[in-house]
């Protein structure tokens, strides 16, 4: 889908540097099931998961612990996806929904029918799901302190214009009519997007840190020059100087706050973008060590290697 603006007035450097957020649905499924019901779904690396819950009610178990109730019209998004469960009614088994049999629809749009001939079908639970890629480019860290869950419920005083958006997947979801399932799709991915905007601009709720960092104005200026142009070669001498402090001040505070060294935040940066300029957007290996201000692809490669785990070429063969 396209860049999500997060900007408006008064918006802080957190909504200045999601600009290039990017949430797009990979996989999606219309499920209508039968009660008793319980469907699995496992962690994907750097994939998000969305349900929204068209005809309800439905429980979510978190495998890690915790249980939420989705009612007609809720929506949620796990940001990291996570394993958890969809239920009919607490302490059911589950079933991996990839074992599931499914019919495709459109496009990565596919349905998926569990309801026996006898059942009564006014009962069915009727869910639109989507495994979604999560890409916050520069940003990527902000995910990680993000809730296990997010529920568009509790954005939904402060934010009324979601309301009829929920409404139409509702509407879609229940009548299928002709094209639904793309028009599905799309809802989904702004839906996400806006329960993520609405995290933002209502202040990153109990996240801190990072996040703290980005809201102090003096190291705020810090972090905006890193991403504004992460390929200088930037000193330590430097980015004390953005801030307005001596080296020893400027570096005890901003491992204090941030967790890392500005070193290693400068490098985990680089390589963030580099794995996503190669995977995402096929930019050449050399071409991205030049970017970011590396002398040679080799010296590039080694750093990549030594903060990711694995190679720049693997980057590229993983998004492929």
């Amino acid at each position: 889908m396209p860049d999500q603006t997060l900007l408006h007035p008064g918006a802080d450097l957190v909504s200045e540097l999601l600009l290039g957020m990017r949430l797009t649905g990979v996989q999606y499924r219309r499920m209508q099931v039968a009660p008793p019901f319980g469907i699995g779904f496992g962690t994907v690396e750097g994939r998000a998961q969305f349900h929204f819950i068209a005809r309800g009610p439905v429980l979510l178990r978190l495998l890690a612990g915790g249980t939420f109730t989705l009612n007609t019209g809720d929506a949620v998004l796990l940001p990291r996806g996570g394993a958890h469960e969809l239920l009919s009614a607490p302490e059911l088994p589950a079933r991996d929904v990839a074992s599931f049999a499914t019919a495709p629809l459109c496009g990565n749009v596919s349905a998926l029918e569990s309801c026996p001939a006898e059942s009564c079908r006014s009962k069915d639970a009727v869910i639109f799901t989507g495994c979604m890629e999560f890409d916050l480019g520069a940003m990527q860290p902000l995910v990680g302190l993000m809730p296990e869950v997010m529920q568009v419920g509790t954005l939904l005083d402060r934010y009324p214009e979601m309301l009829p958006m929920l409404e139409a997947m509702e509407r879609e979801a229940r009548a299928e009519r002709a094209g639904y399932a793309g028009i599905l799709a799309r809802l989904a991915d702004v839906v996400s997007a806006s329960i993520v905007r609405g995290w933002v601009e209502c202040g990153c709720g109990d996240a801190c840190g990072w996040i703290d960092a980005l809201r102090d104005p003096r190291l705020g200026r810090v972090i905006s020059a890193l991403h504004r142009d992460p390929g200088h070669n930037w000193t330590v001498a430097e980015l004390a100087a953005e801030m307005g402090a001596s080296r020893s001040v400027f570096a005890e505070r901003f491992l204090a706050v941030t967790g890392v060294t500005p070193v290693r935040y400068v490098t985990e940066l680089r390589m963030r973008l580099a794995a996503h300029w190669i995977g995402r957007e096929r930019l050449s290996i050399e071409a991205a060590a030049h970017r970011l201000g590396y002398g040679s692809q080799a010296a590039f490669s080694r750093a990549f290697k030594r903060t990711m785990g694995y190679s720049p070429g693997a980057s590229r063969n993983a998004a492929s």
